[in-house]
């Protein structure tokens, strides 16, 4: 399946220097899920229509690393687009996205970094506009200096985001509990945009890839009929 963040680590991997290895890479990985083929999650891809959209900005090698939970966003949601970030350049069909009057763009950033005048907690559209959440799909501290070096999202509401839990990924974990992987993200502010079983099945999706991922790498069996896999069944 191609998505849009699959032919952006198509791209990535056309430029790079040196072949891209994984950290702790030992097999094959399924080109479809990037989970080793032996724990591979295909066929536990969900389907599920959602009025929001989704625009990726990545940083560098995001794209590249089979932890990365931009990959499942767009395996989700039909509306997802993924650009690479530059500090001199931006990408003409990301311009392009953000000039469509159809769309609501909101940066999705914590509120604290951020102007009060700028930060918003809610999603409301007008006007039959969809809203468009655009991710800083990177660590903190590259994520805080994409924020400060996009002049051109400035002029776009910032949505702060007051989750009431902790996050749950265990892959790639911030020193922060605080601090929520790229799809926690998404499915927080599918929740607010009412978007709920898209929400749902993002977050049921993540679990199983995180199930499947850590089983791979631990050599642990997999259990389908668990309470994760048994969530995620309602959206196949």
């Amino acid at each position: 399946m191609s998505h849009a963040v699959s032919r952006l680590r198509d791209q990535r991997l056309a430029r790079s220097i040196k072949p891209f290895t994984a950290r702790g890479a030992r097999a094959p990985r399924c080109p479809g899920c990037r989970v080793i083929f032996s724990y591979c999650l295909c066929a536990w891809r969900p389907t599920v229509p959602a009025r929001s959209a989704i625009c990726l900005l990545m940083y560098d090698v995001e794209p590249l690393k089979p932890s990365n939970t931009g990959w499942l966003i767009a395996d989700v949601i039909s509306d997802t687009t993924a650009f690479a970030w530059s500090r001199t350049e931006v990408d003409e069909g990301l311009l392009q996205l953000l000039e469509q009057g159809h769309w609501q763009p909101y940066i999705v950033f914590p509120g604290e970094f951020v102007e009060p005048r700028r930060v918003v907690t809610k999603v409301a559209v007008q006007d039959g506009k969809r809203p468009l959440f655009i991710l800083l799909d990177a660590t903190w501290n590259e994520a805080r200096k994409m924020f400060r070096k996009s002049p051109y999202l400035e002029r776009f509401p910032v949505l702060s985001l007051e989750p009431e839990q902790l996050s749950r990924y265990k892959l790639r974990r911030s020193k922060r509990d605080d601090h929520f992987c790229t799809a926690e993200v998404a499915a927080l502010c599918l929740e607010l945009a009412d978007d709920q079983p898209a929400a749902q099945a993002l977050d049921a999706y993540l679990d199983v890839f995180s199930s499947h991922y850590l089983g791979a790498k631990f050599q642990l069996p997999i259990d389908e009929q668990d309470e994760v896999h048994t969530r995620l069944k309602a959206f196949l």
